[in-house]
């Protein structure tokens, strides 16, 4: 929500206001000093939204502000030329409304669209999440990194590396909706208070590492690639069952992890899942999620997926000795069992263990064939919220 400044105005009086956490309204607007503000100038308050209302009978700003549990000055600030002694029936007038459900419906075929219009909404609502692209998909969609908090302690979540597991963008999207929701509104995820989760920590979130191969399952082929992925599809035209990229690259098979051993034994040509790729890392999508580590310091990575509730949490033996005390209460918090060796390699989270001796985790959610149905969302997500929440701390 944009406010214009008054005269002898403050962030700290915006955020007494609004009852918003004052490091919110400062990380809101990072190009503003907070001791210089300028008559006129706009400054963006997180967590509302403005609505208009036309003036009925009996109406009157304190009653109004009443309403949505604000001061006066809220609505006096919203309606500078406004006297709001004088309202008159039918005149317009700027409300401002706490946020307080959220915006993400997770429960739906969630496809790279529906994700980018979730994102804008989140975006303009809470000006604290900063939004950027680490890059593009082999299609040219954009790979989101979406920040959230201010901490030393870096985390980094990703999502939908695999194509028929969508439903892990819809669940990291839904819980980046309430951990949003829970610091402008100051109530707790899990148990856990959140601003000094946002103090101590930045999330890093990829909600959707291959947004071809998530509209490929959940809107099938483009009319000029059509006939090759039905081929490579094995001639059919449900692509439910795709787990690759777009050019049949399964992209948690690409990375400087044992990639040589792990290529001998799988698909040896693009395929609907498991070709590691000629190379390691030659897609787009896994060169962009390589550079996302190699230039940050992250202390920790999840990477989620679906299924079997279950997590691995070791590589090879290079795990960090704290892997195993975090992996312990994931495992108390979800419900789900801590796994510390499988056999496999090249994955996202083998190669961020190896080469950075830092505790990494692939989390599977859910149980069943993929793509897992939506009558499952609930109780994932109730798994996944306690482990991501739990993963900040």
């Amino acid at each position: 929500m944009e406010v214009h400044v008054r005269r002898g105005d403050t962030l700290w009086h915006y955020s007494q206001l609004f009852h918003i956490p004052l490091e919110l309204v400062m990380d809101s607007n990072p190009g503003i000093q907070p001791n210089e503000l300028k008559p006129g100038q706009v400054v963006q308050i997180p967590g509302f939204v403005t609505t208009t209302r036309v003036v009925q009978k009996g109406d009157s700003f304190w009653a109004l502000a009443s309403a949505q549990r604000l001061k006066v000055d809220a609505l006096l600030l919203l309606n500078p030329d406004i006297d709001p002694n004088k309202l008159q029936i039918g005149q317009i007038i700027q409300v401002p409304v706490r946020v307080t459900t959220p915006i993400v419906d997770g429960k739906q075929p969630y496809n790279f669209q529906k994700m980018r219009n979730d994102l804008q909404k989140l975006a303009a609502i809470y000006p604290f999440m900063e939004r950027r692209k680490i890059g593009n998909s082999v299609r040219g969609l954009p790979l989101y990194d979406l920040r959230i908090g201010q901490g030393k302690r870096k985390v980094q979540v990703n999502a939908s590396f695999h194509a028929n597991e969508w439903i892990t963008t819809a669940i990291l999207m839904s819980f980046l909706n309430e951990y949003l929701l829970s610091l402008t509104n100051q109530f707790p995820i899990k148990g856990l208070p959140t601003m000094p989760i946002y103090m101590q920590t930045e999330l890093s979130a990829v909600p959707m590492v291959d947004p071809d191969g998530v509209e490929l399952v959940l809107n099938g082929p483009p009319a000029n690639m059509e006939e090759k992925l039905i081929k490579l599809n094995k001639g059919s035209r449900d692509f439910s069952g795709w787990k690759a990229n777009i050019r049949g690259v399964d992209l948690n098979k690409q990375f400087p992890a044992n990639w040589e051993f792990e290529a001998t034994r799988k698909p040896q040509a693009p395929a609907s899942r498991d070709f590691p790729g000629y190379d390691p890392l030659s897609e787009p999508e896994t060169k962009a999620m390589a550079n996302l580590v190699r230039k940050e310091t992250f202390d920790r990575l999840l990477a989620l997926h679906t299924q079997g509730k279950e997590f691995y949490w070791g590589y090879e033996g290079l795990e960090p000795a704290e892997s195993e005390e975090l992996a312990n209460r994931l495992a108390r918090v979800s419900g789900y069992k801590a796994v510390r060796y499988v056999d496999s390699h090249s994955g996202y989270k083998d190669w961020f263990i190896q080469e950075f001796r830092k505790p990494g985790f692939t989390i599977e959610l859910g149980e069943g064939q993929n793509p897992l149905p939506l009558n499952q969302f609930d109780e994932m997500y109730e798994a996944a919220s306690a482990i991501l929440i739990n993963s900040l701390v």
